[in-house]
């Protein structure tokens, strides 16, 4: 694992992932859970691309932005779950440095893009709530696409720029990463190069990705929230704090577990449980997005009813 000579020490080529720890009984059970988790989230959102493309009735910006969520949820778990999979089922925990930084490159931009569409949405859901009159004209297609190019671009060249600063560091040993993917944090750790700057640039860069959006999100459904109040039907006000609150849900828990792993200043606790964290929003997050944002939808449920027609009606004719 560390063969090439760079002074008096050796690069490392590969990592060793050392994932949920020396867990021998249990690898089997993560495994079946795992694999059904990835199953789930996998089917969940493909469905809520499928439906939003298939169905005129779900052509607007609302479910636009669901769908891109679905598709970006999609990418995101499949740079990690595939990974841990493998590992539990052959046991085999190494990876290449190469590898390890492409596995990072695609997480951190899905996740950093993930983070801007989630304020996205939570924007134009405040202009179709709060700003009616104003809705049609603001969100119209072309603003949409704008919004979405723009979450994805702004993500992945932040990430770029860590992936630069990360090729200049220097790998010598240790080799064994405390986590059950190539995070951050954990890679940086095992450099022997002074990371001082890219730990500094990292703490300004996850500030800028997390906060404002989170803020904007909040800002949004307090506002929301506001509106929602002096609607005077009693089951209009109980739907709609229904949907919120179950928005909020998600939304805090990811961002809030992005800011204890990426932002918080890291005491011995919160570098133990960072894998617990790591686990909600990598895993536990993409699979609750289907059915938070969509499957509870009306409109999707009836998309869904019509497809399934469809599709039984094209089996009976064959």
């Amino acid at each position: 694992m560390a063969d090439t000579e760079l002074g008096n020490e050796t690069a490392v080529k590969q990592f060793i992932l050392l994932g949920f720890g020396d867990l021998p009984e249990p690898t089997s059970f993560l495994f079946l859970l795992f694999l059904l988790i990835y199953i789930a989230t996998l089917a969940g959102n493909i469905l809520i691309a499928a439906l939003v493309v298939a169905d005129e009735c779900l052509h607007t910006p609302m479910y636009f932005f669901l769908g891109i969520l679905s598709c970006l949820e999609t990418c995101y778990i499949s740079t990690i779950l595939p990974r841990v999979l493998a590992s539990l089922l052959t046991g085999d925990r190494t990876i290449s440095v190469s590898s390890c930084f492409v596995q990072y490159y695609f997480f951190g931009g899905l996740a950093a893009a993930e983070c801007y569409l989630l304020s996205v949405m939570s924007y134009d859901r405040y202009l179709a709530i709060c700003k009616p009159l104003h809705y049609g004209t603001v969100m119209n297609g072309k603003f949409c696409l704008q919004l979405a190019a723009g979450s994805c671009i702004i993500a992945f060249v932040v990430v770029t720029i860590f992936i630069c600063l990360m090729s200049q560091l220097t790998f010598c040993g240790p080799s064994k990463i405390d986590h059950f993917f190539c995070d951050f944090t954990p890679v940086v750790q095992l450099s022997c190069s002074d990371t001082y700057l890219i730990e500094l640039v990292a703490f300004c860069f996850a500030s800028i990705d997390i906060f404002p959006p989170f803020l904007l999100t909040l800002t949004s459904y307090i506002c929301i929230i506001a509106t929602v109040v002096r609607i005077p039907s009693t089951t209009g006000k109980q739907r709609a704090f229904s949907t919120c609150s179950s928005h909020l849900i998600v939304v805090t828990t990811f961002y809030g577990t992005l800011i204890m792993v990426y932002v918080v200043p890291k005491t011995h606790t919160l570098r133990n449980l960072n894998k617990v964290f790591s686990v909600f929003y990598t895993v536990l997050t993409p699979m609750l997005n289907p059915l938070i944002y969509s499957l509870r939808n009306k409109e999707v449920k009836e998309a869904l009813r019509k497809s399934l027609n469809r599709f039984v009606a094209f089996v009976r004719i064959w």
